[in-house]
């Protein structure tokens, strides 16, 4: 294993998870290449359904892959850790000390020696240095968060249902600041858990009871996407009583209320920060350009300026698009697209040939609201224009891009009984997960 090419893939989210099974299955399993990964995680879930998990409309024991037990199947290794810094020089990677809840030391620091490096490790959320927004907002950009923040929205509700009771104010304000696709959906999967949890016992607290307000700091929300798009949507949080406030940025976050830069002040009990996204800090200081948003720029074929051995891709990475001066956005189409052009290259990369240009196909976007409609724009092939789609056609292509993601990491046979055992499983246990 030592004398073979080691392709050292950092971060198992979307896009790097399917490279390292890719890989493995091609060649790892035929022993012409070694493959590892490195995540601070044991599982993966896909980061899109987060906010399913947050609202608690997804079970994520139910949906996430044990890294270990998907690397065995997939002939590639798997290793815990975070990468910290590189040394470039010697062609190694620094994983950080990998410490336990209490704090103590199980692995200390080490280096992983690569001969192609591929960094995947995805993005954060940006709050543009908004005063309180770290200490008082939640944030989506993990399985963690998610679960965390699943389980003070379950104590939120059985607090206001216990006041309810007692006859006192009893009105639960949550908050979203930044009204782009995961704001949205969030915001329509918390509607449907206002209606969901009188079924199951809190029977004193009422939907109206539970005010859901999207703040956009644009003049409208969904400001990436095409404007019929956006007005779509906001028809539909109006129908679901959910408030829209756009053009109003956000000034101040504070334990209990939202300051607008006008100066006005909204009540604010749960406030979720979904506003923007940024790289990982320490990928700025890896000795790699970077832009701005700590993104490592890379050409088309994916590989960082200054280092060919190096690629980058997804979230964390800046690839310029032909004929734009926008990068690639960061969206999971784009890192699905990107693992598979990359493939491509290291595959021909160990065989001594040339690397794959890597070109961004949009093929549109889709809004869920939850169990209650889907929206979206498809982006025709030959025409080249985009077609608008509503209801449960658009729910079908929503739910296919997910299935898509499992195809390319189980195939389509264990993702047709992955798919089969879903069924069942809606069947057998409540709408909305309750602990």
């Amino acid at each position: 294993m030592d004398n073979l090419h080691h392709i050292v893939v950092v971060g198992g989210g979307a896009g790097g998870l399917e490279l390292v099974t890719s890989l493995g299955d091609k060649l790892g399993r035929k022993g012409k290449a070694r493959i590892t990964l490195l995540d601070a995680g044991l599982t993966h879930v896909w980061k899109p359904l987060l906010h399913e998990v947050a609202s608690g409309s997804l079970d994520a024991n139910a949906n996430e892959i044990n890294y270990r037990a998907h690397a065995r199947k997939h002939h590639y290794e798997f290793q815990l850790g975070r990468m910290s810094g590189l040394d470039r020089s010697s062609k190694q990677l620094v994983v950080a000390p990998f410490l336990d809840e209490d704090g103590r030391e199980v692995v200390p620091e080490r280096r992983i020696q690569y001969d192609t490096l591929v960094i995947a490790v995805g993005s954060t959320a940006n709050d543009f240095g908004t005063p309180g927004a770290q200490e008082h907002c939640l944030f989506l950009d993990s399985l963690k968060q998610a679960r965390r923040f699943h389980n003070l929205m379950l104590n939120a509700f059985l607090r206001k249902n216990h006041e309810a009771r007692q006859g006192q104010e009893h009105t639960l304000n949550i908050s979203i600041i930044g009204a782009g696709a995961t704001g949205v959906e969030l915001a329509a999967e918390l509607r449907l858990a206002s209606r969901e949890l009188p079924v199951y016992g809190m029977n004193h607290l009422k939907d109206s009871d539970v005010s859901i307000t999207v703040i956009e700091a644009a003049d409208r929300i969904l400001p990436a996407l095409p404007s019929r798009l956006s007005a779509a949507a906001s028809r539909e949080l109006e129908n679901q009583h959910i408030k829209v406030l756009t053009g109003q940025p956000v000034s101040e976050v504070r334990n209990g209320a939202i300051v607008m830069k006008d100066g006005t002040e909204l009540p604010s009990e749960m406030t979720i920060w979904a506003a923007g996204i940024k790289a990982p800090a320490f990928l700025a200081e890896l000795g790699l350009e970077a832009n701005k948003g700590n993104q490592l720029v890379v050409n088309q074929t994916l590989q960082t300026t200054q280092d060919d051995d190096i690629y980058a891709f997804g979230d964390c990475a800046a690839c310029p698009q032909p004929g734009s001066d926008r990068p690639v956005p960061p969206r999971a189409q784009a890192a699905h697209q990107q693992a598979d052009a990359l493939f491509k290259t290291l595959c021909s990369r160990i065989k001594g040939g040339e690397a794959v240009p890597f070109v961004y196909n949009d093929h549109g976007s889709l809004i869920n609201f939850s169990r209650y409609t889907t929206v979206g724009n498809l982006m025709g092939n030959l025409s080249g224009r985009s077609m608008y789609i509503e209801g449960k056609v658009a729910r079908l292509f929503y739910v296919s891009l997910y299935r898509m993601h499992q195809v390319a990491l189980h195939g389509f046979v264990r993702t047709g009984i992955i798919w089969l055992m879903d069924k069942i499983s809606r069947a057998m246990h409540p709408r909305l997960k309750l602990h």
